[in-house]
C-alpha cells in the first residue's frame, strides 16, 4: 500500500469549536435546534432528520456555532472521565443546528475525512489519552492542550474513505442487531402485560418461596460470594479472600433455581433465580434466599413472573424509606406479596413461551457483541497501520478528494 501513514495531534488537524449555548430561550434571540450532550452520547451519528430540542441563540453564535456536514462532536465535559471525547458525526443538519453546551466541534481540515476522524477517535488508545489528560476532581473537562497532546492515525484521505466505509459496514450490522433486540423485547413486555401483569392475584410469593435454612459456618479459607444486582441485571459473583474481614458468622449456600433478593436494591429490581454455573455459592443475611416449592411452582415461570410489572410495584411498595440503601425490603411483607399463580401445566406453558423470547434476545445480543469485537479488532489494526486497505479498493476513492472531503459535502448540503 503506497502512501505515508502518519500521526499528527488532534488541533493540527482540525478546526476545534467550543460551544457556550445553552437550554435556554429568550425573547431577544433567534429559534434554533441544540444538539445536546445526550445525542451526541448515545448516536454516533448526527442527521437531519432526528428530534432536537428547540432553544434560543445569538445570530453571533448561529454563525460560529452551527453544525456542518462532515464536522464531528464530542462531549468535552462529565462527571466521567470514561465519559469525555465520545464522537458522533454529523452526516446531515437542518437550518440552525447549533452544537449545545459541554460539547466541542471537530471541524475537519482538507487532509481529514470526518467519518474517519468520528471512528479514528473511537480507537481505545485516544479514549484512554482523553481520559488521562481531563482535567478536574468531581467533574472532568478538555483543555486547548488536550487537542495539541491527543493525536490521531492519518493514513492517506483516500485510504481514510475506504477505511471509514469498511467500518461502517459493521456499524450497520450492530445497529440492526440491536433494532431486532429492542423488537423482542417490546414483545416480550406485550406478553407479560397479557400472559402475567393483567392477571388477577390469587396467590402471594410465600405459596412457593421457602426461606432458606441450610446455613453453614463461615468458611476458614477463601471462598466465592453471590449478590444480586439492581434493574433486572442477574447474579454477580465475588471471591472472598478474607473470610475473617467478613462480619458475619453464617452464611447461605445456594442451589439452582433459588430465589435471591437484595434487600437495599430489590425495589429496583434486584431479583432473580440462581443459576446452575452458581451452585454451591455463599449468600450473605444482605441477599435472603428463597426455595421453590416445585409441586407449586415452575422455575421458568416465576422467572417471568419476577420481571412483571406488578411484581415491580411491589417490590417498590414494600420497600420503605428514602433512596438507596436507605430503602430496605421487609421480608415478612416480601413472602405476602400477591401475585397470580395459575395451575401448573399453564406456568410451564408460559414460562416455555417468554423464556424462547428470552433465548432469542440472548442470542441476538450475542451477535451485536461478537460485530462489536469485530469492529474494534479492525480499528486497532487499521487505525495502526497494521493492515492496509489494498490499493485497488482504495482507488476509486482518489477522484471523490480532489477539493476535500469536508468541502465537497458542505457544497452537497448547500452551505
Amino acid at each position: 500500500m503506497s502512501g505515508t501513514f502518519t500521526s499528527k495531534p488532534i488541533s493540527s488537524v482540525t478546526k476545534i469549536i467550543t460551544s457556550p449555548v445553552d437550554k435556554k430561550k429568550r425573547p431577544d434571540e433567534r429559534a434554533v435546534f441544540l444538539c445536546n450532550y445526550t445525542d451526541v452520547y448515545y448516536n454516533s451519528i448526527i442527521s437531519s432528520d432526528m428530534p432536537f430540542m428547540e432553544a434560543t441563540a445569538k445570530q453571533s453564535e448561529i454563525d460560529r456555532f452551527s453544525l456542518m456536514p462532515d464536522d464531528v462532536v464530542i462531549t468535552k465535559d462529565s462527571e466521567s472521565a470514561d465519559d469525555i471525547g465520545i464522537p458522533a458525526y454529523i452526516e446531515s443538519v437542518r437550518h440552525n443546528l447549533l452544537c449545545g453546551y459541554h460539547l466541542a466541534i471537530l471541524r475537519p481540515e482538507k487532509i481529514v475525512d470526518g467519518r474517519f476522524l468520528s471512528f479514528a477517535l473511537m480507537h481505545p488508545r485516544i479514549l484512554y489519552d482523553f481520559y488521562r489528560y481531563a482535567n478536574g476532581v468531581t467533574r472532568f473537562g478538555l483543555t486547548t492542550e488536550t487537542y495539541k497532546k491527543v493525536t490521531i492515525p492519518l493514513p492517506p484521505l483516500p485510504e481514510q474513505k475506504a477505511i471509514a466505509d469498511l467500518l461502517a459496514v459493521w456499524d450497520e450490522a450492530i445497529e440492526k442487531t440491536e433494532r431486532l433486540v429492542k423488537a423482542k423485547e417490546r414483545l416480550k413486555a406485550g406478553k407479560l402485560q397479557s400472559l402475567i401483569t393483567c392477571k388477577k392475584a390469587n396467590s402471594t410469593i410465600g405459596a412457593f418461596a421457602m426461606p432458606i435454612i441450610r446455613a453453614v459456618a463461615k468458611p476458614s479459607e477463601s471462598y466465592v460470594a453471590l449478590g444480586i444486582r439492581s434493574h433486572f441485571k442477574g447474579t454477580f459473583r465475588r471471591v472472598v479472600e478474607d473470610p475473617d474481614a467478613v462480619d458475619m458468622d453464617t452464611l447461605y449456600r445456594v442451589k439452582e433455581d433459588d430465589l435471591i433478593v437484595n434487600i437495599t436494591f430489590a425495589w429496583e429490581g434486584a431479583i432473580a433465580l440462581v443459576k446452575k454455573d452458581d451452585e454451591m455459592c455463599y449468600v450473605s443475611h444482605r441477599f435472603p434466599t428463597y426455595e421453590i416449592q416445585r409441586k407449586i411452582a415452575e422455575p421458568a415461570f416465576v422467572l417471568q413472573l419476577i420481571m412483571s410489572a406488578r411484581m415491580k410495584y411491589g417490590l417498590s411498595s414494600i420497600s420503605p424509606g428514602g433512596a438507596g440503601r436507605n430503602r430496605v425490603l421487609n421480608k415478612k411483607d416480601f413472602l405476602k406479596l400477591p401475585i397470580w399463580l395459575p395451575g401448573f401445566e399453564t406456568q410451564k406453558t408460559i414460562g416455555g413461551l417468554l423464556g424462547s423470547i428470552d433465548r432469542e434476545i440472548d442470542a441476538l445480543k450475542q451477535i451485536a457483541e461478537k460485530y462489536k469485537t469485530q469492529k474494534r479488532g479492525l480499528l486497532q489494526k487499521m487505525l495502526t497501520g497494521i493492515w492496509r486497505v489494498k490499493p485497488e479498493i482504495v482507488k476509486k476513492y482518489e477522484g471523490e478528494f480532489s477539493g476535500g472531503a469536508s468541502e465537497q459535502r458542505r457544497y452537497d448540503a448547500g452551505l
